[in-house]
Formats: C-alpha cells, structure tokens, sequence
C-alpha cells in the first residue's frame, strides 16, 4: 500500500516498513506532522522486503528505510538523523536570548512569531515535530478565519515559516531535560549537554497523551495502538475497523477523518454522552455518520494479539458486561498530563497533576514563604519565578483550545516585555 502526499516545490521521501511496525510509525507521524511529503511502502512479505530493499526479512533491523530524493538511504533512521538530514536540525547562534520558548505547539508558535517580530532576539526548542498535539489533528474546523478548516501540519507549517520571517530561530529534535535560574537570565540544559541561555522563558510543552494503563500497552505501541488523533494513518485504514478511544474534539475529528477509509468507526467513551465533552458540530456529525457506533459508559479493559494487536476487549461500566472487538486499529484520544518534572526540582509551583500555576492562580503567601523574592505580584501568565511563563495547555486552568493556546502565547510575550523593561 503507497500513500502519496504532493508538494510544488519538495519531491516527496520513500519510506519503506513492515506493516505493524513501530519505528515505521514514528517516522511516517513525524514526516506527517512536519507536512514533508512521502511515499509509503509497506513491505507485505519476506521477498517483497528482499527485492525492494534487500532486507533479509520483514524482521530485518534495516527496516524501515528512508530514501531522500537525493538518493541518499537510511536503514531505520532516527528522527534526528531525519531533520539532520532535511537540514532541520542546528545549534543555537546565539550565547544568549532576550526570550527562550520550549515547545513549538500553537501556543509556542505563537509566542515566537510576536517575540521575534517585536524584536525580541527568540528562540523556539521542540523535542518533536513542529505543531504539538494540534499538529496531528486532520483537520481544525473553528479557528478563526479558515471557515473550510485547516489541518494541524498546515496550520503548523504556516505558523513555522513566518516566526523564521521575523527572524526567530528553531531548534527541532531538542528536547529541555533541565533549568536552572539566576538574578535575570534562565540556564536550560539541552538532552545533548547544549545549554540556552535567556533573559525570559516560556513554557509552553503541552501535555503528553495519557495512556490506558493496561497489559502489554507499551508492547502495542505503534503496532496496532496509538495515540493522539493518528492523522498520519488514516489512509492505511482502508477497509478495516477502527475504534477510537475517547469524547473529546480531537476524538471525534479523529474518527470523522477514519471514517473517509475505515469500513468502520467506533468510539468508545467512558461519560454518558459525546455532547458532555465534544463540540455541538461534530456531534451532529458524528451522530448522523453511517458506519459509525458510540459506546458510551464503555472502558477499554484489555489488549491481545501476537507480535501486533488484534483484538480488545471492553466493558460496558454500568452492565459489568464485556465484549471482544476484534480490530488493528485503536486510537487512545483521552487527554494527557504535562512534563513538568524539571519545574518541582527548581520550585516552581504545580497544580496536583502537575500544571505549571501562573499569575493570580499562584498562592498569595509565596512572598512570606519565600517562594516569589520581588514586591510587585507575579503577572498574569508568570509563575512564581519571575521571567518564566506558562502558555497553552501546560497551564494550570488553561483552555484546551487550538486558538486560546494561540492568544497565550502572543500575552505571554506583552508579559515578558514587561518583565524586560521592569523586572
């Protein structure tokens, strides 16, 4: 099966996989989500993967390989090896920022197109692909503006193109794995020893997908499970039944998107009723889609299958009663939890699931108990470390919205203005 992604000015990459392979997966969502065109092959059997790319089977640790359109082959590349290859990947140019952003979701996107363009000396670290979890939405329909709709690898990529207008730098495949703070300017520690250094910081890392907690979930990963809105895969659907777990926009975008191929959708949702948590638009059209089913009150309780996933099993919450659905495909759309270790150890104050707390959310005893050293109160997007913000969903009390993440991070920036100008 070869899906085709065109472009006017980029020949697409040749990405070669064995089906229910997990690093094929990541790459075809990272190439997906950063809106690079490829062509998908899967390898059906073992002569298929000796004569297309001389793997001894379908097991080989070659798999996948990556031909770019210079010729150049990578057997099982790693995502950094990818964007170092499309000439993604740099070192800062910079000893020193006016502005450091970590995570290049709408919110950090956003921050970096008004911090740059304010002539702010901006910088944008993102440990994945550009665009966050909206990135791998098929298609956001309420955004201000795009009355057809938008896909989030669109949105992502017009949003990356104009902060690099304004001037702001990008360093993809970087991921931040600790910070430490003096009198104004913030130290973080790259993966990779790399240190920025930066007068003010936004945090805007979004959350991580939430996951079902169940037996062999991390052995399914990519091979038959996955998570997040799965945008990338769809079209690899054809014909097969889907089940999408969750009640949230991005799960009913996601099984809109299914459906196109799918020869079935279900959506399993553990509250009484889509219109609980989903937008009255897709409701409507969820509810009004032929091949589709809604489980309500319904968990997923268990995961079976040899080397890829075949089947699960659920359980209706009232009735006690359980049900084999035999499927290839499960997409877990169930909300996430933030990664904000690095906070606690420098005390920063987080919410109990571990959401960064700004502004008037923060306690009003943090100068008393030493947790806030100046006399004016933290503003309104600043945590109790003053110069660092919190924009978009890592926030404690954000709205989980596409374009309210947007309007955060274009705040956050009139808020470290204001920091730089006044302290």
């Amino acid at each position: 099966m070869r899906t085709d992604r065109d472009s006017s000015n980029t020949l697409p990459l040749n990405v070669f996989g064995a089906p229910g392979c997990a690093p094929s997966y990541s790459i075809r969502d990272f190439l997906h989500r950063s809106d690079i065109p490829f062509n998908w092959t899967e390898l059906k059997n073992d002569q298929e993967a000796k004569e297309k790319v001389g793997a001894a089977s379908l097991h080989d640790d070659k798999l996948p390989v990556v031909f770019f359109p210079d010729g150049t082959r990578f057997n099982r590349p790693t995502i950094r090896q990818i964007t170092e290859k499309l000439g993604w990947f740099h070192s800062p140019n910079r000893s020193e920022y006016d502005l450091a952003i970590y995570g290049a979701g709408p919110a950090g996107l956003s921050a970096a197109v008004y911090g740059a363009s304010e002539g702010l000396k901006t910088v944008l670290i993102e440990r994945n692909a550009i665009g966050g979890q909206a990135g791998t939405s098929s298609r956001i329909e309420n955004y201000l503006g795009f009355p057809d709709g938008i896909s989030g690898a669109q949105l992502a990529e017009r949003a990356r193109n104009q902060a690099i207008k304004f001037g702001a730098e990008i360093l993809i495949a970087r991921e931040g794995v600790s910070a430490e703070f003096v009198t104004g300017k913030g130290v973080g520690t790259l993966a990779d020893g790399t240190k920025i250094v930066a007068r003010a910081t936004i945090c805007s890392t979004g959350i991580n997908y939430r996951k079902l907690n169940l037996p062999r979930e991390d052995e399914f990963f990519g091979q038959g499970l996955y998570y997040g809105a799965g945008s990338s895969e769809a079209v690899l659907c054809d014909g097969e039944h889907v089940v999408v777990v969750g009640g949230g926009n991005s799960a009913g975008q996601a099984a809109l998107n299914f459906l196109k191929y799918a020869k079935h959708v279900t959506i399993v949702v553990r509250g009484d009723a889509l219109k609980d948590t989903l937008s009255q638009y897709l409701v409507d059209r969820v509810t009004s889609s032929p091949n589709m089913t809604v489980m309500t009150n319904t968990s997923v309780i268990g995961l079976s299958g040899g080397r890829t996933l075949e089947c699960i099993e659920i359980r209706n919450d009232r009735t006690k009663q359980t049900q084999q659905i035999p499927t290839k495909w499960l997409f877990a759309c169930i909300g996430g939890a933030p990664r904000t270790e690095w906070a606690e150890q420098v005390g920063i104050v987080r919410d109990s699931d571990g959401y960064l707390v700004t502004g008037p959310d923060l306690p009003r005893d943090l100068r008393r108990d030493g947790r806030w050293p100046l006399d004016r109160s933290p503003y309104y997007l600043e945590t109790n470390m003053p110069g660092v913000f919190a924009a978009g969903d890592v926030r404690h009390g954000s709205v989980k919205r596409c374009a309210s993440a947007v309007g955060e991070g274009a705040m956050a920036v009139a808020f470290v203005h204001r920091f730089l100008a006044n302290g």
